[in-house]
């Protein structure tokens, strides 16, 4: 990822940490304040699949790989799939919409 991000990126980025911590939440943590930064590590690789216009799929894929590998748990497929199509909406919205 590049080390400076205009404007709609720096937008794009902070909405898909909310994607990520409301909506994806594999772990079941956001109602808790002291986790806010639970799934940051998980940021940057899926920003950067946003930017390269991964699919659907490929997104899907990797947050499936992070519940089953990373954390260890079984994962949800369809809701992967689902929040995978939420943050490309989004990024359509913010980047290529707005434009």
């Amino acid at each position: 990822m590049k080390e400076k991000l205009n404007p709609k990126e720096k937008e794009l980025y902070r909405r898909t940490n909310e994607i990520l911590h409301y909506l994806w939440d594999p772990i079941g943590v956001s109602a808790i304040p002291q986790a806010r930064d639970e799934y940051h590590s998980y940021l940057p690789r899926v920003f950067a699949r946003l930017i390269e216009d991964a699919k659907d799929h490929e997104i899907a894929s990797y947050l499936i790989n992070v519940e089953e590998d990373s954390m260890g748990s079984i994962s949800n497929k369809e809701k992967a799939l689902e929040v995978a199509r939420i943050l490309i909406e989004t990024k359509e919205w913010i980047i290529d919409e707005t434009s």
